[in-house]
């Protein structure tokens, strides 16, 4: 399986406008896990006299994972064709999310509050007129370490701009593209004092990827630690690809790879670009191994 996986990432790189969007070659096989997701996906509906809807809300309160719904809008072709996944949204209490972020579970068990807000592109901060400024500051920090990379929304009696949550395709792969890169960089104060088991992490480098070196890279990754990625985002530049930019987005072991909509423009510093947001993440050893799969000339 794994050198038929490779000849399909090596075809692509040789021919890039072979398909615009196509399943990674990393994927390993899919496993059933709890899960949870709250998503808004936009569909063209396939009966000719049924009912046009804008947007459908997946509400999944208590559940934590939501790869298995991913994975099923994705793969199955009567729902892929018609629906697409636009965000994957976290409502959480200001006023108490704490103490169910601080609960302490079993040794190797997951927190599933800290799961939820690791999965989402964007966060419903509720009830923020029942703190004071020094609690919600508090609060936000907690946060951002473990997802940096999703975007708050502050609200108070769940009152939710609509705008800022739906219609925006936040779950894409150019979605790399819109990472502040002072998020990609090393937070040393607070990197050293983490406590929590779920965390956010931001590599980048500059230079061209071997693509049969990345290419074991990820497998290996995906193999050994894929319930341990949550969400993971990359922009990425291989050798001899000319301007092409590639990207991928993946929730666990389900990612999806291919050619950037833009490329990238002559002059242009090529800085490769990663998130991984899970359990258990060592920024080091992550950027060590990304490091060894740049091309050298030899």
């Amino acid at each position: 399986m794994s050198l038929v996986k490779l000849q399909l990432m090596m075809d692509l790189l040789r021919n890039p406008s072979m398909h615009p969007k196509i399943s990674s070659p990393w994927t390993t096989d899919v496993y059933a896990a709890p899960f949870a997701v709250t998503s808004s996906a936009p569909l063209a509906n396939s009966q000719p006299n049924a009912k046009k809807f804008d947007t459908i809300l997946l509400e999944t309160t208590g559940l934590a994972d939501p790869a298995p719904i991913i994975y099923t809008v994705q793969t199955n072709p009567k729902i892929s064709e018609h629906y697409k996944i636009d965000s994957i949204i976290c409502l959480a209490d200001c006023k108490h999310i704490t103490q169910h972020l601080d609960e302490i579970k079993p040794e190797g068990a997951v927190n599933e509050a800290q799961q939820q807000v690791a999965f989402a592109d964007k966060i419903l901060l509720n009830k923020i007129d029942l703190v004071t400024a020094d609690e919600k500051k508090a609060v936000l920090e907690r946060l951002n370490s473990l997802n940096k990379f999703a975007t708050v929304i502050e609200t108070e009696k769940s009152r939710a701009p609509l705008g800022k949550i739906i219609g925006l395709n936040s779950f894409n792969m150019d979605s790399i593209m819109d990472v502040d890169p002072k998020f990609l960089e090393e937070d040393n104060e607070r990197g050293e004092h983490r406590t929590d088991l779920v965390q956010s992490v931001g590599v980048q480098f500059e230079g061209n990827l071997h693509a049969q070196w990345f290419n074991m890279f990820m497998m290996d990754l995906l193999k050994e630690r894929a319930a341990d990625l949550y969400r993971t985002k990359g922009l990425l530049s291989f050798h001899g690809q000319g301007n092409v930019k590639f990207v991928f987005q993946g929730v666990h072991e389900q990612i999806n790879f291919g050619p950037s909509k833009t490329g990238w423009k002559d002059g242009e510093k090529r800085l490769n670009k990663f998130v991984f947001i899970g359990k258990n993440l060592n920024r080091g050893e992550l950027t060590k191994s990304l490091m060894e799969c740049l091309y050298k000339e030899e």
